[in-house]
């Protein structure tokens, strides 16, 4: 028996260490519902989770950039809807200023009129979305995905030469309405091919909207599998290792006071 090395408390002191650390890194792991509470953790398992929250991170962004391009094409519908509208209008003035019991005075109150819906439409075609044309023609290529592909969303021109032509008619005489009624058929023909474009493009945008957030769903899920605590199994883990520090605690307690028994011998 000796009394300057006690064994036995220095390995006591070892496995309390060892439990103590195990019940802080259990504790931190149910306060911060966390696996992964340091780069020790599960460097791996790190390494991937960030990869996996930067890339859902731009998912959601390509999320939000559909969204907006699906909001610019509604827009679009409703102003071509309203245009819709007023190029009927017009093709039906064209045939009323064809009535041969019409007076040149009448006909000047359906010209009027007409070139009052032609302006109309010039102005449609000036308007914006948030300072971005919506009638200009232009292509737009829409981020669709985290890694920058994009989709191409048709353009619409509503200054090209079927709409002016038809807007900038005279119907002041039966002559003039049979050719204003030609070039507003023209102009509503080529409106009904644009407004199938805005509702191929806005089809096309949902698909890539539903997808997107299907996938940034699927990786949430792997994201969680690699970095979420499960805190029933880490409840009974904390339970375990709380009695390991407790009962290590009394058992170093116990071998610190092997060495007084030395002093039986002595006496």
């Amino acid at each position: 028996m000796v009394i300057n090395t006690n064994l036995s408390a220095q390995n006591a002191a070892t496995l309390l260490m060892q439990s103590s650390a195990n019940l802080s890194q259990s504790l931190q792991r149910l306060s911060s519902g966390s696996k992964i509470t340091s780069p020790a953790s599960d460097s791996a398992g790190l390494a991937v989770s960030m990869k996996l929250t930067a890339q859902m991170a731009r998912i959601t962004a390509a999320s939000n950039n559909v969204n907006n391009a699906v909001s610019f094409s509604q827009t679009q519908d409703g102003y071509v809807q309203q245009v819709n509208t007023a190029l009927s209008r017009m093709s039906e003035l064209s045939v009323l200023a064809q009535d041969v019991t019409k007076t040149t005075a009448d006909r000047a109150l359906y010209q009027q009129e007409y070139t009052a819906l032609g302006s109309y439409i010039g102005n449609v075609s000036t308007q914006s979305f948030n300072g971005v044309s919506l009638f200009n023609g232009a292509t737009l290529n829409v981020t669709t995905d985290s890694e920058a592909n994009t989709f191409a969303m048709v353009g619409l021109n509503l200054a090209n030469g079927t709409y002016t032509t038809a807007t900038a008619d005279d119907i002041t005489s039966i002559s003039g309405a049979l050719q204003a009624l030609t070039d507003v058929k023209a102009a509503i023909t080529q409106l009904a091919s644009d407004r199938a474009n805005i509702g191929s493009n806005e089809e096309s945008l949902s698909y890539y909207s539903n997808q997107l957030t299907t996938l940034n769903n699927n990786l949430s899920s792997a994201n969680s599998q690699i970095t979420d605590v499960d805190v029933a199994t880490e409840s009974t883990n904390y339970a375990k290792e709380n009695i390991l520090v407790q009962t290590g605690t009394a058992m170093l307690a116990q071998a610190n006071s092997l060495p007084q028994s030395v002093l039986k011998l002595l006496s």
